[in-house]
């Protein structure tokens, strides 16, 4: 047995993992290398592009690199391409390509079919996908092969897929044959339907019965109207969750889908810019209203080699749609951010948010946005300086834009800056790859969140008792104990308010980190499926048995959201009695070094590997003098609480884990216990 952070008694080092894994970090079959591709992982040539089991119907466009991206494919020459061949590709690549070919077609929509030889292969249960859709997926070393990242059959004619990004970091020592790539249809074998009746499980199924179930309802005027209401109600802190299908209506008041945010209500449109990880472009399309469509939209993406070319050929139909590659230079990076630039004929607005563009990650997920107020534009004449918060967040925003060194970003650099951006009350918190030396290492990563909480945060009494919370869809690989990163720089940052911090009192800070467990996932508006978007996998958990102890698991009451898992990610400082906050952050990273960087050379420089955004909430930005925030208590849609509590979507205190819980890891059976749609776990 060991103890855990909290001194409470917890499962011995590896004797849960080694129990669950059941040989899962062992060399696998060829039926069972697909996994969702991971924020922190090394981009290798994708082998095929999304759509269907064959070659390419037809060559993809000759494009030279061009910085400007006046063209549809940005950058690089690709040539007609064939199942089985790649330039990169290994023979056992090679090998799993063949078996991925196998395909039918079930309900709506079409399905891959899991080979016979798959132990796992179970007809009426395989995933279905439309042609284009973005799943990424990867061959990687032989402990990741196995992929849980299946979704169910849905009765809905515009399929989606809520496969999410990850932040799985793997060990750059082993020998990595990975493979990037988009695909509407998994070779996993999926979840299969256990005997046990579904009505035994005490579940209520959701009801999904039409297309309309899966799809935001077109509104009246006057919801519309009463929508907006909400809205204003909520501009304090402009923080938003997204709309969930299968709870209470009431939970969703002042939530938004991307077709809100997208609306005429919000602006008349000239042209926006989607920065994001996985982006399915024929329903992004979709989600604008029909008299934007053909306003022009550049899309910021970090895909490479063939899950690129197929990106752009999905775009290929759109002429007002240009695509931008995110630069990723170091291994295992990637372009995590999630960020929408709209520009008006009103003024000008930034949305930073969680959500992949995808039809999944809209629909039965928890995702925070934050909605910028709208900026009006700048009088003509005004300086660049014009028009800037106290809080930087111009400034930062125009260098987060510039770390980009793409030409085809200077247009959107050139918006900003004519737009008044000074309403703003967060600070921006971003990572951009590299190994940052000297006084950049402090505009990015943890280091970034360190100088902002040192500088313009306010001491508290008693602060080393005032615990930081972490949640996150994500780890990745953290060391070999606690001392190697999330303890030591990464909690010294956290841990920072105002001046006079010292090493030794951030040990003393109680830390929760919020992770759900397999019950949650279990017992989930998705079932199981509901994990693929949470790629923790067992060769990274097996590696870090310590970490549990610090876990608590997902429960959201208070926003009715504890069965819709969340992709969101939030880090802050709670109070003794988790009525207070001192800070709150919503972004896109996730708990790994990849996301949030890590010191090299004595602490000189930091190396952070992928792009990543997200806000800050300080309370002397909103100018209360306490430092801290009140917690707003009771479900949120119905307390009475002062405007400026802060709504914090989940339930506090966090909840450690029981004895019996466990962390989901996706890439492990689980098939003793049905979901709540009557299916089980079965990687292959």
């Amino acid at each position: 047995m060991c103890l855990g952070a909290n001194s409470e008694e917890i499962p011995g080092p590896c004797s849960w993992i080694e129990a669950m894994s059941g040989g899962a970090s062992k060399p696998l079959s060829q039926h069972g290398r697909w996994t969702v591709s991971s924020s922190d992982e090394e981009d290798a040539e994708p082998v095929r592009r999304p759509g269907g089991p064959g070659p390419f119907t037809q060559p993809v466009r000759l494009d030279y690199v061009s910085d400007s991206d006046e063209t549809v494919v940005d950058e690089g020459v690709f040539e007609p391409s064939r199942v089985g061949q790649g330039s990169a590709a290994s023979e056992a690549d090679n090998q799993s390509l063949k078996a991925s070919s196998v395909y039918g077609t079930s309900g709506s929509g079409l399905s891959r079919q899991p080979s016979p030889s798959s132990p796992a292969s179970v007809a009426g249960n395989t995933t279905q996908g439309r042609v284009g859709n973005p799943v990424k997926t990867e061959a990687s070393d032989p402990a990741r092969r196995s992929s849980p990242a299946v979704k169910r059959t849905r009765p809905s004619s515009e399929l989606g897929w809520g496969v999410s990004s990850s932040d799985e970091e793997p060990d750059v020592k082993a020998e990595v044959r990975q493979v990037k790539e988009e695909s509407a249809k998994e070779e996993s074998p999926g979840p299969r339907r256990k005997k046990q009746r579904v009505e035994e499980m005490g579940h209520r199924l959701p009801s999904a019965s039409t297309e309309a179930a899966w799809q935001p309802k077109v509104e009246t005027a006057a919801e519309a109207l009463d929508k907006w209401d909400m809205l204003e109600k909520a501009k304090s802190f402009r923080f938003y969750l997204t709309k969930v299908s299968g709870i209470s209506a009431k939970y969703n008041r002042g939530a938004l889908h991307v077709k809100d945010i997208l609306s005429p209500l919000f602006g008349t449109l000239k042209a926006s810019a989607q920065f994001n990880y996985c982006i399915d472009i024929p329903w992004l399309v979709k989600q604008y209203p029909e008299e934007f469509r053909t306003k022009p939209l550049l899309i910021v993406h970090g895909e490479q080699r063939l899950s690129k070319a197929g990106l752009h050929e999905d775009a290929h139909p759109y002429p007002n749609v240009r695509l931008c590659q995110a630069k990723l230079e170091i291994a295992y990076g990637t372009h995590h951010t999630k960020m929408m630039l709209l520009l008006y004929e009103e003024g000008f607005r930034v949305v930073i948010h969680t959500s992949n563009l995808i039809h999944d990650d809209w629909h039965q997920k928890t995702q925070g946005i934050w909605l910028s107020p709208l900026y009006p534009r700048l009088p003509e004449g005004s300086s660049e300086t014009a028009g800037e918060s106290a809080t930087n967040f111009k400034c930062d925003l125009i260098d987060y834009l510039s770390s980009y060194r793409s030409a085809g970003l200077s247009e959107w650099i050139g918006h900003i800056k004519q737009h008044d951006l000074s309403e703003t009350r967060v600070y921006l918190i971003g990572s951009t790859p590299g190994r940052h030396l000297g006084n950049e290492k402090q505009k990015w990563g943890h280091l970034k969140l360190r100088k902002v909480l040192g500088d313009c945060a306010t001491s508290l009494a008693n602060q080393e008792s005032w615990p930081v919370i972490g949640q996150f869809s994500s780890i990745g690989s953290l060391g070999a104990d606690e001392t190697k990163w999330l303890c030591s720089e990464f909690k010294e940052s956290l841990t920072t308010l105002g001046q006079g911090r010292t090493y030794l009192s951030s040990q003393k800070v109680p830390l929760r980190l919020v992770y759900p467990t397999v019950e949650n996932v279990r017992t989930s508006l998705e079932g199981y499926p509901a994990g693929g978007s949470l790629p923790y996998a067992i060769v990274t958990a097996q590696k870090q048995p310590w970490l549990p102890s610090f876990f608590s698991q997902w429960s959201a009451e208070v926003t009715g959201r504890s069965r819709a898992m969340p992709h969101i990610k939030t880090y802050m400082r709670a109070s003794p009695d988790f009525g207070e906050l001192a800070w709150f952050i919503v972004t896109s990273a996730n708990l790994s070094k990849a996301a949030w960087g890590t010191l090299e050379k004595n602490g000189t420089q930091l190396m952070i590997r992928s792009y990543e955004l997200g806000v800050l909430y300080l309370p002397e930005a909103f100018e209360m003098g306490t430092g801290r925030f009140s917690v707003r208590r009771g479900q949120l849609p119905d307390c009475k609480a002062s405007e400026m509590s802060f709504p914090v979507p989940y339930d506090l205190p966090p909840q450690h884990y029981g004895n019996k819980d466990r962390p989901w890891i996706w890439n492990i059976p689980y098939l003793y216990a049905p979901d709540t749609h009557g299916n089980v776990w079965a990687p292959s």
